[in-house]
């Protein structure tokens, strides 16, 4: 879970809208899709204006097609469902958010997985990131060491239809080694290093991407990537501020 990174847009770009009206969901003033356009605007400037970071001049289809189809309203608490689909992070209670819509759809792209690969996410927070990873993998793991977000993601989950996301309640550090190896990893709150644990919960060929960095400074958005050979390969690629990765009593969350 981040508490903001990108600047406002400078531009916009139209590939996401037509995902968005291809994607089958106008037609209902419930749909939010003025709000839903302009995120996918913002969010498509976000990561045109850093393109020279990421390496990447806009996200895959697959991932802006999870964006364009995840209602974000449904995970946003009621005074501030008017701002659902701002590009920034929102309140979700318990001192945690809902990240800004860019680094959700930033983090999923870099996690490079395909329709059927099974992911762990670690900090389920309102369960937000977990129902977009739905959209693209087959499985997804999510575990929340908060019991009370646990609790709440996992029937909001079920009620909206993502049945291929399994929450657990524990401590995201040690991961899940009794589902695990996984074909990739996300962790959503910010660790001084990388879990030992969950590197070696990961697939060769898979990918971890983690914020790493001490709580009270910036950190890096971290891709650590598992070759064939077991072998890690390390590359931070922007500057990001997330809380902290916990493992007691109060967690992180997206």
């Amino acid at each position: 879970m981040e508490v903001g990174i990108f600047p406002k847009p400078l531009v916009t770009f139209l590939g996401l809208i037509m995902t968005l009206m291809l994607s089958g969901l106008e037609g209902s003033p419930g749909d939010w899709i003025e709000q839903r356009t302009a995120m996918l605007r913002s969010i498509e400037a976000d990561v045109q204006r850093n393109s020279h970071i990421l390496g990447r001049p806009k996200l895959s289809a697959a991932g802006a097609r999870a964006m364009a189809r995840v209602p974000r309203h449904e995970f946003v608490p009621s005074e501030y469902r008017h701002r659902s689909y701002e590009n920034n992070p929102l309140p979700i209670g318990l001192g945690q958010t809902i990240s800004q819509p860019s680094i959700v759809a930033l983090m999923t792209d870099l996690l490079a997985v395909t329709a059927a690969d099974t992911v762990l996410e670690v900090g389920t927070g309102s369960g937000y990131q977990a129902a977009v990873l739905s959209e693209v993998v087959s499985l997804v793991h999510s575990i929340e060491i908060v019991p009370e977000l646990a609790q709440s993601a996992r029937k909001r989950l079920a009620r909206l239809g993502y049945d291929n996301v399994i929450v657990h309640q524990g401590d995201g550090y040690m991961g899940l080694p009794e589902d695990g190896p996984f074909d990739a990893i996300m962790v959503t709150a910010a660790a001084p290093q990388v879990p030992g644990p969950l590197l070696e919960q990961l697939k060769p060929g898979g990918r971890l991407v983690i914020p790493v960095g001490p709580a009270a400074y910036t950190q890096w958005l971290t891709v650590w990537t598992r070759d064939e050979e077991g072998l890690f390969h390390e590359e931070a690629l922007l500057p990001v501020r997330f809380v902290p990765l916990t493992r007691k009593s109060a967690g992180g969350g997206d």
